[in-house]
């Protein structure tokens, strides 16, 4: 069932080759991987997980003609996910290879495809798409790149005051130029970012003090949430006196590919059916642990699951019951 404000997801979905190793190899090394798939990821992750949570999730995004578009369109339309954008037919989607350790880390080489040349009037038709009471999710990713991250930029930048703009800023947020990042900081209605994300933009510190000092750098009404893994998250919410400690859910993780995608997605999913702030986070906090009890990087949790997980008190504040 379809609760709340539309999800759209103005980035990147591309394809994920998931490789377990035992370890990383060294330079110049080789190691043999112990298993392999092949997924829709990226973007993916955070619109199935706002999906499985009752949201209306639409992609914003590009994808070409090739087996990893396919891929990425027979995996969006088994979710109930939809598109803005037509299939490109001068190329297929990018794809990103996924070293999955005995720890369950992961580390990432991404090598894109027509995702990374939009046009003009793709950026306009995705402006256009977005509807008051929206969701945009925006990824560092899609700003990284040399033909998208301008565009994209001016497109956040002219958005309506009636539609929420929430970033992640991602792994590459450093190489951002800062003519196409701080536009779309100014705009920026949640910022969400892991620990050393956090810290390539507030500096050194501790995530408590990171999310203060990115809270600081937002327009008045922002919010701001650094994800901590295992121990949760740190949330400075519109209206609060500083930044507060959200408890996470320790588990055993076999891997945590897509867990930050997961934790978004559940987030803005029940921020837009209402839920506030701190108890959103919560709920994401849960999603994300779910998360990686399972292989695969798409693999947030339903509502059902969700809500058995937390029990009934927390799932009825939430509106899972």
């Amino acid at each position: 069932m379809t609760a709340g404000s539309r999800v759209l997801l103005a980035g990147n979905v591309i394809a994920d080759l998931v490789i377990d190793v035992p370890a990383l190899p060294e330079r110049g090394g080789d190691v043999i991987g112990t298993r392999t798939a092949l997924y829709a990821g990226g973007g993916f992750n955070t619109l199935t997980a706002a999906r499985r949570l009752g949201a209306e999730a639409v992609y914003a995004g590009l994808h070409g003609t090739g087996p990893y578009g396919d891929l990425v369109r027979a995996s969006l339309a088994a979710e109930g996910i939809g598109t803005v954008l037509p299939v490109r037919q001068d190329g297929d989607t990018g794809f990103c290879v996924a070293l999955v350790d005995g720890g369950g880390e992961r580390t990432f080489v991404t090598s894109f495809g027509v995702d990374a040349r939009m046009t003009p009037a793709e950026a306009e038709a995705v402006g256009a798409a977005v509807r008051p009471g929206d969701l945009l999710q925006l990824s560092g990713y899609g700003l990284v790149m040399d033909v998208n991250g301008p565009l994209l930029s001016r497109t956040v930048a002219a958005l309506a005051d009636d539609v929420r703009v929430c970033f992640d800023p991602g792994p590459l947020v450093a190489d951002i130029p800062a003519e196409v990042l701080d536009p779309v900081l100014a705009r920026t209605d949640w910022l969400s970012c892991n620990a050393r994300e956090a810290r390539l933009m507030a500096g050194p510190g501790e995530p408590r003090e990171a999310a203060a000092v990115l809270c600081g750098r937002l327009r008045d009404g922002a919010g701001v949430l650094v994800r901590a893994d295992k121990d949760g998250c740190w949330l400075a919410a519109p209206g609060s006196a500083g930044v507060v400690h959200v408890p996470g859910f320790p588990v055993d993780a076999v891997d945590s590919n897509g867990a930050g995608d997961a934790h978004v997605g559940a987030f803005l999913a029940l921020l837009g059916r209402g839920v506030p702030a701190y108890e959103a986070a919560r709920g994401a906090n849960a999603a994300a642990a779910l998360a990686v009890t399972r292989r695969g990087p798409a693999t947030g949790p339903t509502s059902a699951e969700l809500a058995a997980f937390l029990g009934d008190e927390e799932a009825g504040v939430l509106g899972l019951g």
